[in-house]
């Protein structure tokens, strides 16, 4: 390159803006592109994608012994008239109240899930007109109103389950289901067999790894499952219940087992 031409390129720089943007530019991306080559040289840049890992899973379990008893109930009256089925429901209720809190269930355990006014009707049949082929021949009279009011209750004095279940007949419950036995601090349970299942999924992981002669990086994938088995007992009838007062209700309530399952993948060093 001739001494003139050096001295035109130096009058580009000099006077065109444009064209010192366009080689910052350029050697800004040489220097990115060296970068990312060291980057990926020494292993950094795609170690995850190539490192070796394993899966393992762990289980924990816990047998407990249930400390509440929660069930379920509904009051139910049909009459003509709305306001006396109403009121009838209205005092059956407050009767079982009044006695759940004698039995010694808080009032906050007791608990409206619903309260319902239903129309009922019977279809009568009329005489067809002979000159009215398409007349219809029969219409909805209303046989009454059917008020039903659902109670949940949630019984702590686990010794006390049975006489309440025999009060909630003689009483006049129309229905009672759902009776189970459960664990007051559950989620609480629930985090110990957790922890158990995430301690057995180590151990199981450290094993694996001195038989296969490598060492045990960091966890780069968890997964869990849990759920509780219940052996409970359940009491259900549609009708009102006549029981002897004299006899409670005998309510085994039995174990419970809360289990967690969890999976855990390790890298390998």
């Amino acid at each position: 390159m001739t001494e003139g031409q050096n001295s035109n390129m130096c009058d580009c720089f000099k006077s065109h803006s444009w064209c010192k943007k366009i080689s910052a530019v350029v050697f800004a991306f040489i220097i990115a592109f060296i970068v990312v080559g060291m980057f990926n040289h020494d292993g950094r840049g795609d170690k995850n994608a190539n490192q070796d890992t394993i899966v393992v899973s762990g289980k924990g379990e816990l047998t407990v012994k249930p400390d509440i008893a929660e069930l379920s109930f509904s009051v139910t009256n049909e009459n003509l008239d709305v306001s006396k089925a109403s009121d009838a429901v209205n005092t059956k209720i407050a009767a079982i109240v009044a006695k759940l809190k004698a039995d010694g269930v808080a009032e906050a355990d007791i608990k409206t899930t619903g309260y319902s006014i239903d129309p009922q009707y019977n279809y009568v049949n009329d005489t067809v007109p002979a000159n009215m082929p398409y007349y219809s021949s029969g219409r909805q009279v209303l046989a009454g109103y059917n008020v039903t009011d659902s109670i949940d209750v949630k019984i702590r004095d686990l010794s006390k389950a049975g006489a309440i279940v025999t009060d909630l007949g003689t009483l006049g419950a129309t229905n009672m289901s759902g009776l189970t036995f459960t664990e007051d601090k559950y989620d609480d349970l629930v985090i110990q067999a957790r922890d158990q299942a995430i301690a057995d999924a180590r151990d199981q992981a450290e094993k694996l790894a001195k038989a296969l002669g490598v060492k045990l990086g960091k966890i780069v994938g968890y997964s869990e499952g849990s759920g509780p088995i219940y052996y409970g007992m359940g009491v259900a009838n549609s009708a009102p219940m006549a029981m002897s007062k004299s006899i409670d209700a005998v309510l085994p309530t039995g174990t419970n087992k809360i289990t967690s399952n969890v999976s855990v993948t390790y890298e390998l060093k």
